[in-house]
Formats: structure tokens, C-alpha cells, sequence
């Protein structure tokens, strides 16, 4: 068959690593595509055919709905395990389940054993230097979305040395 000769001289083509042999490749998976479209376009010409036909009038509704639904995302779960263990598929189940261990994981007391501890600095904080500020402006990215404060960096690049201050 078509597709085994491919495969073998693909293998020849690897194996030897030669012009002629990647030659003969080409020319088999040419052949083979050659092949593969005959076979689809006789598939389709039979499809239309039939559609054609009054009592297969019905079939074109079931193949758009195949591929409709073939095209769908998988947007959830169709099932989880409940907190009894018991598997929970309806929809209100599951969102009352979701919310029966959400409200239990925000709701729960976690228990602190006071090793952690941090150092308290003395002494003035560190001064942000004009210099730095006016280096980091310059290295920001233009058509970038605000931050909390609502500017963007054109904003603050615009006022210059009053932007600095």
C-alpha cells in the first residue's frame, strides 16, 4: 500500500541520509497525499449525493449538530464528590457543594505556633532618589494598562521633572 511505502522510505531517507533517498521519500509522500485527496473528494462527492436524497434529509441536521457540539468548549464539571463522599452531578448540588467548602475553608481558625518572627529595623527608612525614579520612568513600557492609582507611565513621562518630585 501507499502509506507503507512512505514509511519506508522515510526510514530508508533517515537511515542513509542521502540525496537520492531523500528524493524517493518526496516522490512516495507526494504520491500519498495524491492519494488521500483522491479518497476525500470521492468521500464527499458520495455525502453530497446522499444528501441529495429526500430520506436522508435528516442526516444534515445530525452532522451539523456533531459539529457544533464537537466545537464546544468544556466549560465544567459535569459531577464532583461532595463533602459526605457521595458523588453529586446536578448542578445546584454542585454549586451548593462549592459553596459548603468554600464557606468552610474562609470560615476555619488555622492555629499559629509564634516561631516566625521578623527583625525591626531602626533608623530612617530608605530615601527614593530622584535619579532612580527618573531611570525607572524611562525604563517603563508605553500602551501598558493604569495601576491602582489610574496613570500610566505616558502620563508621568509627560510632566517631566514634575512627575519626579
Amino acid at each position: 500500500m501507499w502509506y507503507r511505502e512512505k514509511k519506508i522510505k522515510y526510514g530508508k531517507w533517515k537511515k542513509e541520509n542521502t540525496k537520492e533517498a531523500r528524493m524517493e521519500y518526496k516522490k512516495s509522500r507526494k504520491n500519498a497525499k495524491r492519494v488521500i485527496s483522491s479518497a476525500k473528494d470521492k468521500k464527499q462527492k458520495e455525502c453530497a449525493n446522499d444528501l441529495n436524497e429526500s430520506e436522508c434529509q435528516n442526516e444534515i441536521f445530525r452532522m451539523a449538530k456533531q459539529i457544533v457540539k464537537e466545537r464546544q468548549d468544556i466549560t465544567g464539571l459535569n459531577c464532583i464528590k461532595g463533602a459526605s463522599g457521595t458523588v453529586i452531578v446536578d448542578d445546584k448540588g454542585i454549586k451548593d457543594s462549592w459553596k459548603e467548602y468554600m464557606e468552610k475553608l474562609m470560615n476555619e481558625d488555622n492555629e499559629w505556633d509564634h516561631k516566625i518572627s521578623a527583625e525591626v529595623k531602626k533608623g530612617p527608612a530608605d530615601c527614593i532618589r530622584k535619579a532612580e525614579v527618573r531611570a525607572v520612568l524611562q525604563k517603563m513600557k508605553r500602551h501598558k494598562a493604569p495601576g491602582l492609582s489610574g496613570l500610566v507611565a505616558e502620563m508621568i513621562q509627560a510632566t517631566g521633572d514634575i512627575g519626579t518630585q
